[in-house]
């Protein structure tokens, strides 16, 4: 596969500045919940081999490890497999890989697509479709995937602070984000959007079959039906 050039997505500046201060925003502290909703919605057992697509620090993918699967994360951002690597327990692996271009074919038993880790924060036309087509050969026949993504429905009924494209289905932010030092940069955030109708259709054209969709929140995610209450949508799909 090609190297990958220094910088090749808009996050990757925003992740450098971050570093392991990303760890710090109350969206990353439901970890332990999410992960026994995964292990149990998937029905994922100990030597199970998952991809943990657009990783970010790793928190997922190594509370996964701790509970006995094998579990390969790739990132866009070498700031944060390297932090992932760091705190990496037995069983748990990391590189810097564009998950708009994934290399695996047919290797894992699941896969997990997380709080806007890789898909979402794909917003030019093409590349979230493309993000999921690559999760879809690197799974087995059979193989079950967890998506997050974030919903149409809650973004234009409560982000006052952001803008909407209704025509794009992209939110547009400008936020400031902390280093671990404290030290602030303004950025702007894109993040695409979707409805359930819309991920279905885009599963299926992946090659995957949609088994459940919940609307769910970082750190309470549950077995609810798609409302426009909560910020996420949870597809669980299965490779055909």
């Amino acid at each position: 596969m090609p190297k990958l050039e220094k910088m090749s997505h808009w996050f990757e500046p925003i992740a450098e500045h971050l570093g392991p201060a990303y760890l710090r925003y109350s969206f990353t502290k439901g970890t332990v919940q999410e992960v026994d909703f995964l292990v149990d919605a998937l029905g994922l057992s100990a030597g199970d081999r998952v991809l943990d697509v657009g990783c970010g620090p790793g928190r997922h993918a190594n509370e996964l490890a701790r509970r006995g699967m094998v579990v390969h994360g790739v990132d866009i951002s070498q700031r944060f497999v390297d932090l992932a690597i760091e705190g990496a327990p037995p069983g748990a692996t990391f590189e810097r890989l564009d998950a708009r271009s994934l290399p695996f074919r047919a290797e894992f038993d699941a896969a997990v697509c997380l709080c806007q880790g890789a898909f979402g924060l794909m917003t030019a036309e093409g590349e979230n479709q493309a993000v999921l087509t690559g999760i879809a050969a690197a799974l087995k026949p059979g193989g079950q995937l967890a998506l997050s993504a974030f919903s149409s429905y809650f973004v234009v009924k409560y982000h006052e602070s952001a803008t909407f494209d209704a025509a794009a289905g992209v939110s547009h932010e400008r936020t400031e984000v902390r280093d671990q030092d404290g030290r602030a940069i303004e950025v702007d955030l894109w993040t695409a959007c979707f409805t359930p109708g819309e991920l279905g259709l885009m599963c299926a054209q992946a090659g995957l079959a949609v088994l459940d969709v919940w609307s769910v929140e970082p750190g309470d995610y549950r077995r609810s039906p798609p409302s426009v209450e909560t910020p996420e949508f949870l597809v669980i799909a299965c490779c055909r």
